[in-house]
């Protein structure tokens, strides 16, 4: 049946935890925030007098790399155009932290800079008649040698070299800087017929400089007049992408990517990013007015967070993170495997990626938030995470960092757990049934909760503390599927673990089986489904106590070869048990629960016959009771009444073990019994 197990766990996966497909809306698109304008601190571009040329300017050609490299990554490298934005405000962004450093570290006492206590800030501009956007900052500026180096050179990253030195001296400042990899300034090539830069450095005495470039393999160099301290890039759009001229077009991407950044971003003139990033704030300072705002913002959505998980650790990764659980209900999109994860990357403020989905396992897909790291190896782009061993761990942190969480607030306020369960156990039930560690399987099933034997109707209880009530001798942890507590109640197979005063958990859901089959065992104690605890029944084959009113052995023998006849090729085997009182029969298969979901999800591809002959049912007689002693007497009074009987007591069995794909298939067998009981009535 291991094969038959194989295939069901699919089947489950795929009937329910796989039945619907949508793609999540945009994950920043549709929030209303709210915005601030600040006055300027410093001249705007169309305050500012225009650059002057001197002299001639120089052509140069890209060292490294030609038009084929330049293509690659203008066209290549990155799968979306408008992530241009992104990487020319992060280059800003490190130009202001490169200056924020430099004006108060001892390294300033070597370098002279001008105009130290401007304001830094970001500014873009958009020009719809001209097809230009407009970037500039107030930051370090380049000098002539560092603009040959910076942008003369692909994959020859200012931000990098100056990381190193800064590590060099053992400063912590480089880590608030982004730039790792030297294209990003490229991007904008995706989009534009050309590039102008002017820069001026804040050295002292620097002259300010233009570089100009088609992106054809060479670029020009000339020194200007009147270029302000920082860097100003002026982007003239292809005809085709004249959609990021418009403002707001502009707007929607700066929020979507850029919208923590540590620097204000003036958008003409108006400041865009006004919400701050909480995830590197300390907790105990946050409120709950600003989680409510900054959750519906990243998730975007208008309900309120059930529970909120700001988590922060420097060990064994830097992590800066914030998870939400929503307040409500996950629709039926949200169950679909294949619907968007919710939780965004960020490295350094910077959005890498809206729905990360390696950082967080699939079946966690109904958490929002966001997850910070500068530890997160990325690819050239920003926009792939690299499957890494590192990727792996921050999985395996985050995951159980929430479960633990979770668990902490099952106990704390059982009240409210049992209400978001409600909601939302069938993802930790996916996790269960998809997650390949044994480990993480038991922490989820921390979580699970069941009705019981031994409580109330409508109390549930968790795995830990069914273990806790166990008997000393009491090795398994015992479970019954059926659709409702009656139900569970009156199975056959509960009946011998009443008697013995067992406990029982009753799984009314048609996967829960499935999930507690796929976990095997709990706190050391297998997990055991009442149908197998029948097959293991020790007096099954043993001679049945015989009363006075009882059939004899010799007459058992008799009947159970008539069965076995009658019943040929639905029937594997026949035998008596003495674990039922009440009821006059019942199946047993290998694997119960597996070939339960065999039944609802394959079995309508197969014959009657194929279906019998996989299953092997094994029809468990009570000797004892009044139908079966009846059913012996027919055999030799009325062959064809014992004949309907037997049939009927089979199909009975099937039923009550789950094993019919539609008892509505039974009703014309029952109204032939029925007609031939009453014939001389």
């Amino acid at each position: 049946m291991s094969a038959l197990r194989a295939r069901l766990t699919s089947a489950l996966l795929t009937r329910r935890l796989l039945n619907q497909t949508i793609n999540s809306s945009k994950h920043l698109n549709g929030v209303k925030v709210y915005k601030q304008n600040v006055s300027a601190k410093f001249s705007t571009v169309s305050d500012q007098k225009p650059a002057e040329s001197k002299g001639h300017p120089e052509k140069k050609e890209f060292q490294a790399e030609t038009r084929m490299l330049l293509d690659i990554v203008a066209r290549s490298l990155y799968s979306d155009k408008e992530v241009f934005i992104r990487e020319l405000i992060s280059n800003a962004s490190d130009a202001l932290e490169k200056f924020r450093y430099l004006s108060v570290s001892s390294a300033a006492e070597s370098v002279q800079l001008e105009n130290t206590d401007r304001s830094l800030e970001i500014r873009l501009t958009t020009d719809k008649q001209n097809r230009t956007l407009v970037f500039q900052d107030s930051g370090i500026g380049m000098t002539k040698e560092e603009l040959i180096q910076n942008l003369g050179t692909i994959a020859r990253s200012g931000s990098k070299s100056f990381i190193e030195e800064v590590k060099k001296q053992g400063a912590d400042e480089a880590s608030s800087i982004i730039g790792q990899f030297g294209v990003g300034f490229y991007s904008a090539f995706m989009v534009a017929d050309k590039i102008e830069v002017f820069t001026k450095s804040s050295k002292t005495g620097s002259p300010g400089y233009k570089w100009t470039s088609d992106g054809s393999g060479t670029y020009e160099i000339q020194e200007v007049d009147n270029a302000p301290i920082g860097t100003k890039i002026v982007v003239y759009l292809k005809t085709d992408c004249r959609e990021f001229s418009d403002e707001e077009k502009v707007k929607t991407i700066i929020m979507k990517y850029s919208n923590f950044i540590g620097s204000p971003i003036y958008l003409n003139d108006t400041q865009v990013n006004s919400i701050k990033p909480l995830w590197l704030m300390d907790p105990k300072e946050v409120t709950h007015e600003q989680h409510v705002e900054f959750y519906r913002f990243v998730g975007n959505s208008y309900d309120k967070p059930r529970y909120t998980l700001h988590y922060k650790t420097d060990a064994p990764l830097s992590i800066r993170s914030i998870l939400y659980v929503p307040e409500g209900k996950p629709g039926l999109f949200e169950l679909s495997r294949d619907s968007d994860v919710g939780v965004a990357l960020y490295s350094r403020k910077i959005l890498i990626k809206s729905k990360a989905e390696n950082i967080l396992p699939k079946w966690l897909r109904f958490v929002k938030g966001v997850v910070d790291s500068e530890d997160i190896p990325l690819n050239l782009s920003r926009e792939l995470l690299q499957n890494s061993a590192l990727i792996a761990k921050l999985r395996h942190v985050l995951t159980n960092r929430f479960l633990k969480f979770m668990i902490d607030n099952s106990q704390k306020d059982p009240v409210g757990y049992d209400a978001f369960y409600k909601d939302y156990s069938l993802f930790f039930k996916e996790g269960i049934v998809t997650g390949q560690s044994p480990l993480e399987k038991e922490e989820i099933a921390k979580l699970l909760r069941f009705e019981s034997s031994k409580l109330e109707s409508g109390v549930k209880t968790s795995l830990a503390d069914y273990s806790a009530r166990q008997k000393n001798e009491q090795k398994s942890i015992y479970y019954l599927a059926a659709p409702s507590r009656e139900l569970a109640q009156s199975s056959p197979y509960y009946e011998s673990l009443k008697k013995r005063d067992v406990e029982v958990l009753f799984c009314y859901e048609m996967y829960d089986e499935l999930v507690l089959l796929e976990l095997k065992e709990f706190n050391g104690r297998n997990l055991v489904s009442v149908e197998n605890d029948m097959q293991k029944d020790p007096a099954g084959n043993s001679d049945t106590i015989i009363g006075s009113d009882d059939l004899q052995q010799t007459q058992v023998n008799d009947l159970i070869s008539y069965l076995k006849s009658h019943l040929t090729g639905k029937v594997f085997e026949v035998r008596t048990t003495q674990k039922l009182d009440s009821h006059p029969c019942v199946i047993i298969v290998p694997e119960m629960a597996a070939a339960r979901h065999f039944i609802r999800t394959q079995a309508q591809n197969l014959s009657e016959e194929n279906r019998f002959a996989l299953l092997r049912p094994q029809l468990e007689i009570n000797a004892k009771h009044p139908i079966i002693k009846k059913l012996h007497k027919l055999i030799s009074s009325d062959k064809e009444l014992a004949n309907m009987i037997a049939q009927q007591l089979f199909s009975n069995a099937m039923v009550t073990a789950g094993l019919v794909m539609d008892p509505r298939n039974l009703i014309t067998n029952i109204n032939d019994l029925l007609i031939k009981a009453l014939e001389k009535h």
